[in-house]
């Protein structure tokens, strides 16, 4: 991309034929390469899939992946519809103790919610200090979803952290 402009003495002109075009103004209208670097023709291309073995779900390995980490729904419909992508089943399982995880600490605050919060004095400390700890549990509940995804949709296989042991143990991998 070339623009025309000013001459300036710390830029090099595209071509040097020795011929300086003016214009009626006497303003140089010669051309300047304002950047070096160039963007590639093609893109490379995209990294063999994780697996040659038939998918049941005629998607892609990654994409399959990536779908089944929405935490519980995505992991239950990808567990069940994928019987062969070793790779698509370890992380629809880990996507379902995820979601199962996150359900649980949902009842267990909703019951102390219920059970501290209406206590007269006290009551109001116990309510700030559960809401903080749910909104902490959220947040890292959708930075642990966000990753896993990354990492699937990229054929990366990434253990959640005390999550991923227990996916592989269920889905049969060492």
């Amino acid at each position: 991309m070339a623009f025309v402009g000013w001459k300036k003495q710390n830029c090099l002109p595209e071509r040097t034929l020795g011929v300086v075009t003016a214009n009626a103004f006497g303003v140089d209208e010669t051309p300047y390469i304002l950047c070096k670097y160039f963007m590639p023709d093609e893109p490379t291309p995209p990294p063999p899939p994780v697996s040659d073995s038939p998918q049941s779900t005629g998607l892609p390995s990654n994409i399959a992946a990536a779908l089944a980490c929405i935490p519980l729904i995505g992991g239950i419909v990808f567990y069940y519809l994928e019987k062969n992508d070793q790779f698509v089943r370890f992380y629809a399982m880990q996507s379902i103790i995820l979601g199962g995880l996150y359900l649980l600490c949902w009842i267990v605050y909703s019951i102390l919610f219920g059970i501290l919060s209406p206590i007269p004095a006290i009551g109001f400390f116990f309510g700030i200090i559960l809401t903080v700890t749910w909104a902490l549990i959220r947040v890292a509940v959708v930075v642990l979803w966000i990753i896993a995804t990354v990492k699937a949709f990229t054929r990366v296989r990434w253990d959640i952290p005390y999550i991923g042991p227990i996916a592989r143990k269920q889905v049969g991998e060492s």
